[in-house]
């Protein structure tokens, strides 16, 4: 299965991901929903790289690369982690950098990444949290064909306080 698409493919971390990773990890503006609370060193981002060359079924987790197909240029990230091989689940998660957001590249990769799931992975379903607040992203994972099944209260602190977050799952 090649994951690619009309404009952008998925790919595997290489090391020269260092510096774009330094800049997305290191954003405090997607520290809330990345679950993240401390900046990350170089080092540290060399070693997930490392990491990366092991399979999904070893670490629990996968972050593959959204690259424009002309130039192979990174403009975001799917994840799958949380991974469950016993109950055949994933959690899923999308970064698009500001500059390509509004170009589709986000449900692309979201679509490449679950038939990946789904054909490849064997799994049963994905699922998310996102923000009740966050319309552009429900519509995001709406239109890959999550489906809302509940709502979790007061369920993540941000720094203007606590937000609910809104459960989808995708099941194959």
């Amino acid at each position: 299965m090649l994951l690619r698409g009309q404009n952008i493919h998925l790919r595997a971390l290489e090391p020269d991901d260092v510096e774009v990773m330094y800049r997305w990890e290191n954003d405090p503006a997607v520290w809330g929903v990345s679950g993240t609370v401390a900046p990350f060193s170089r080092e540290i981002l060399r070693t997930f790289i490392e990491q990366q060359q092991y399979d999904i079924w070893r670490t629990h987790q996968l972050r593959l690369v959204i690259a424009l197909n002309g130039d192979d240029s990174a403009v975001g990230a799917v994840d799958l982690f949380d991974f469950d091989p016993l109950n055949r689940r994933a959690g899923v998660g999308v970064l698009v950098v500001d500059e390509e957001r509004g170009r589709g590249r986000a449900s692309e990769a979201l679509m490449l990444l679950v038939e990946y799931a789904r054909d490849v992975l064997m799994l049963n379903q994905l699922y998310c949290d996102i923000d009740t607040d966050n319309a552009a992203c429900r519509a995001l994972f709406a239109g890959c064909g999550f489906e809302e099944c509940g709502v979790r209260r007061r369920w993540r602190l941000g720094a203007d306080g606590w937000h609910d977050v809104v459960m989808l799952q995708r099941l194959f």
